[in-house]
């Protein structure tokens, strides 16, 4: 989900893994030359969601070792599922209420929540929660814990 901690704490478990981080996102923005509002706007979630689909396929075929951060809504689309099945994933599942103190400033700027942040989230949830849990082999809460520690206990889950 948007807000669970994905980029700061991928970032910080490649660097204890010694992998090369990437943010989904940032690498869809960046092949696409425009932000993320942009292209919703230009493509719709369509073709945002088929951008995502192409630049985790050529991460996940590159054969290098790499830490994700997939955008939260990455598991609606089944190729994206079956990509993430071919490697390690794990869920940063946080409360409803923690994502909402996380994203209250940042709502509008995100073309899927702009509307009513509240509303949004639970929408978002019914419709990706079971994808999360279908694809992951571990699952972290992520409420009331810092970035270092959620990235120790993900580490120490990835590397038994």
């Amino acid at each position: 989900m948007p807000g669970s901690g994905k980029s700061t704490v991928g970032e910080i478990v490649a660097e204890r893994l010694g992998a090369r981080f990437v943010d989904l996102d940032t690498a869809v923005v960046d092949a696409a030359g425009m932000d993320v509002t942009t292209i919703f706007a230009a493509e719709g979630e369509e073709g945002f969601r088929r951008r995502e689909r192409d630049a985790l396929a050529a991460l996940v075929d590159s054969g290098e070792r790499v830490v994700v951060a997939t955008g939260g809504g990455v598991v609606t689309t089944p190729h994206a599922r079956e990509l993430l099945a071919r490697t390690t994933c794990v869920w940063l599942d946080a409360s409803r209420a923690t994502l909402i103190e996380r994203l209250a400033n940042e709502a509008s700027s995100r073309p899927l929540l702009a509307d009513d942040l509240e509303a949004s989230l639970h929408r978002l949830a019914d419709e990706r929660d079971a994808h999360y849990r279908g694809v992951a082999d571990h699952t972290v809460a992520t409420d009331g814990t810092d970035p270092d520690s959620l990235a120790d206990r993900i580490v120490a889950q990835v590397t038994r």
